[in-house]
């Protein structure tokens, strides 16, 4: 019985990490998903310089606790939809007008 629970342990730390990205929200209009914006640099092939890029990610929240402007960490997971393959972790911080208009 012991050796099954060290199979089970050793399985579970062989999975892969998921990634992770930290973005903001920027809009909570449909129930139960989120639309995240994650930005990030490049550098240009041929001349090296920095350049700015995003992406716009359907994040599934089945709580509907990030509001439009909330910063948060997502997590990539199985496909949940067509257009959904990221799930809420956290949400960092939220926008200064989001708090009062949830209660």
């Amino acid at each position: 019985m012991m050796t099954q629970g060290k199979e089970q342990a050793v399985n579970a730390s062989a999975r892969r990490e998921r990634r992770r990205q930290v973005g903001t929200v920027v809009s909570d209009v449909r129930d139960k998903t989120i639309t995240v914006v994650v930005e990030f640099q490049v550098e240009h092939s041929r001349y090296g310089k920095q350049m700015k890029r995003r992406t716009r990610l359907q994040v599934h929240d089945p709580a509907n606790q990030a509001h439009v402007g909330d910063r948060v960490e997502i997590m990539e997971c199985r496909p949940i939809s067509k257009t959904k393959s990221w799930r809420l972790e956290k949400v960092l911080t939220t926008a200064a007008g989001s708090a009062a208009s949830s209660q």
